[in-house]
């Protein structure tokens, strides 16, 4: 027995001397096919409970051998795969992982994979995915990575991300194959049975050497992860550049001080740039929770996840008023949203997930207009193609705040990579995209970055409190204002509360509310929505009236969501395969103005619909009897379906 022990965190990686399978062992195609049955496989990840025990709660660090044939599959279809797509010579795949106590034994499996496969293999242990995918993107040698991760899943869930060398997951075209093939292969016993053999006969001495390499690749990873995040925060290429927008920000803060709290609830942000990239910036920091696996709360940074964060942020302002706002990311670290100081009242305040994400677009647009990347003519007209490209469920809170930009919104289906993949097609269209993300759950991604980071929200948010109005130009928060029509609302001596109000009001369904799921009967969801299409055509002559005096709507248009791909319209022909896309109903006023929508979108592994509403105003009741009367239908829809 050789147990190699991460040096950083304590934690075991695995037993080089140890097979991954018993002598003997054959494979029951049956449990197999069972194990596979509870796997969820789409473009956002591939997950299930790993957890031996079966407990989606669970801390048990080992899982099935059934499950350990999912992940040599795994393994097996990846190495395929980037054999085809990694240049001449030996293919180097980056493995990494978040801080879920069943990834190292995953991970143990996935790298004698490939070494299997005459891979090469640079593993960091514990990285958070924006690292993970920054390191990708910034190696030269790195052909491609394998994340795992369930991100904001309970912790016996556990999973894989697929990438390459865009420092963002793998498109969803691509996943869709490898699903395919990794569904076939599953079915495959001699392929199977070939695979358990070659994982076990790769030698000790080769999975002791990747261990060993561990801390040295790491350390380029942090490394490559500081370097892009520098890029990221200040739009400029070139290191003179981004020193002097970094050393313009230091002088900021030396003037407006700003301190951050950050609850990492045992995260994989745990270990990587966090708190010396803060602090090296000119931020007062403090931390807690911020050792690996020290998970206080559930894992989904929503809603009672934030609420320590809260209590410790009101408490530190009563020491030291500089520290002004914190943030709670997820398990594998690549979101994380915001609770701040309200100063009118010394209390601390949680921004919902559509504010944070609306905050960073004001933040990352003004900022645009301050660099002089974005200019307009004398008739306030942009002179350059900008876009925001958002996923379905954001509230249109978003297309609000562009057209002060005077920029456009484009929408694609629920996933970050669709939105990834959709800012790029704009992007060879000639738009540039900054600001980019899922708004429904605060995420965003802030180019040339590829994946969501809260450390890029921290600095949008630092960004708008610190490049403040000077005799030369004006800062973020009054060119927000300017933009918005909103000068009125300017003030010298601002604080997080002030810019907050300035936002559109937008009521909006909470990704994780009680009433934001649906379960059905159906599998068929193109039936469900043809059905859908009929009832919601019937009630709305029954509720027109109504819904012009409650609302003042007078019609309403159809939008379709599949991957980056929007049609506007009703029927099959506006939907595609197994139509499992995002479906919303805009409804609009006399003037055509867009006063609200209703959203769902069927799960492609359980039986559930996510629903939501959005409504102009401040006004939970509007909100309620949209989404209530939405629900309706899709349980009127779903028991048509199934008779």
């Amino acid at each position: 027995m050789a147990v190699y022990k991460e040096k950083s965190t304590g934690f075991i990686a695995g037993d080089p001397d140890q097979p991954s399978f018993p002598d003997g062992y054959q494979s029951d195609e049956k449990a197999r096919a069972d194990a596979l049955d509870k796997m969820i496989l789409s473009p956002s990840g591939w997950r299930k409970v790993f957890a031996a025990d079966g407990d989606e709660e669970s801390i048990n660090t080992e899982i099935a051998p059934v499950d350990k044939e999912l992940v040599a599959a795994i393994s097996s279809i990846w190495s395929n795969y980037i054999k085809k797509h990694a240049a001449a010579g030996k293919a180097v795949v980056l493995v990494a992982l978040d801080s879920r106590y069943t990834g190292p034994v995953i991970a143990d499996i996935i790298i004698r994979g490939l070494l299997a496969e005459g891979i090469e293999i640079r593993y960091t242990f514990i990285t958070s995915a924006p690292e993970c995918m920054s390191y990708a993107r910034m190696d030269k040698d790195i052909n491609g990575f394998i994340y795992i991760s369930a991100s904001h899943n309970p912790i016996g869930h556990n999973g894989i991300k697929f990438g390459l060398k865009s420092g963002g997951v793998l498109a969803g075209s691509e996943t869709k194959k490898l699903i395919a093939e990794f569904r076939e292969l599953i079915q495959d016993r001699e392929a199977m049975s070939r695979i358990v053999m070659n994982i076990n006969q790769v030698p000790a001495k080769k999975i002791k050497k990747v261990f060993k390499n561990i801390s040295r690749f790491k350390k380029q990873s942090l490394r490559a992860y500081t370097a892009f995040s520098r890029e990221v925060g200040s739009f400029r290429e070139g290191k003179k550049e981004q020193k002097r927008f970094w050393s313009t920000l230091y002088r900021s803060l030396k003037i407006n001080p700003v301190g951050i709290l950050g609850e990492l609830n045992g995260s994989a942000r745990t270990v990587s740039i966090d708190k010396k990239f803060l602090s090296d910036h000119g931020l007062k920091t403090k931390f807690i929770n911020d050792l690996p696996r020290r998970i206080v709360h559930r894992i989904v940074p929503e809603g009672e996840s934030l609420s320590l964060c809260q209590q410790e942020l009101e408490k530190l302002y009563q020491r030291d008023n500089d520290f002004l706002f914190g943030y709670v990311p997820d398990n594998d670290g690549d979101r994380g949203n915001i609770v701040y100081i309200d100063r009118y009242h010394g209390q601390a305040r949680v921004l919902m997930a559509q504010e944070v994400f609306a905050l960073a677009c004001i933040a990352e647009i003004s900022y645009l207009i301050y660099n002089q990347t974005l200019t307009y003519n004398a008739a306030g007209q942009s002179q350059q193609q900008q876009a925001i490209v958002v996923n379905g469920p954001t509230s249109m809170r978003i297309e609000q705040i562009a057209a002060w930009f005077d920029i456009r919104v484009f929408r694609s289906e629920v996933g970050e990579a669709n939105v990834v993949n959709l800012a790029n097609e704009k992007r060879d269209q000639g738009y540039i995209v900054r600001i980019l993300g899922e708004g429904s759950n605060g995420g965003n991604i802030t180019f040339p970055a590829a994946v969501r980071d809260p450390l890029n929200t921290v600095f949008s948010l630092v960004k708008l409190l610190t490049l403040r109005t000077t005799s030369d130009q004006p800062g973020l928060f009054a060119i927000w204002c300017e933009r918005s029509g909103q000068k009125d609302k300017y003030k010298s001596d601002f604080s997080i509360a002030d810019i907050v109000k300035t936002l559109p009001l937008y009521t909006t369904t909470s990704s994780f509310a009680e009433n934001a799921k649906v379960d059905i009967k159906t599998r068929d969801h193109a039936a469900l929505k043809a059905n859908y299409e009929k009832i919601f055509e019937q009630e709305w002559e029954q509720r027109r009236s109504e819904l012009k005096q409650k609302l003042n709507i007078t019609s309403w248009e159809e939008h379709n969501y599949e991957g980056t791909r929007l049609c506007k319209g009703m029927g099959p022909s506006c939907r595609s395969g197994e139509q499992k896309g995002g479906f919303k109903i805009i409804f609009r006023e006399a003037n055509g103005r867009a006063r609200a929508y209703i959203w769902m979108r069927g799960s492609g592994t359980e039986p559930v619909f996510r629903v939501a509403a959005d409504v102009a105003g401040k006004n939970k009741d509007l909100e309620k009897y949209l989404l209530d009367w939405h629900i309706s239908i899709i349980k009127k829809a779903d028991q048509q379906s199934i008779s």
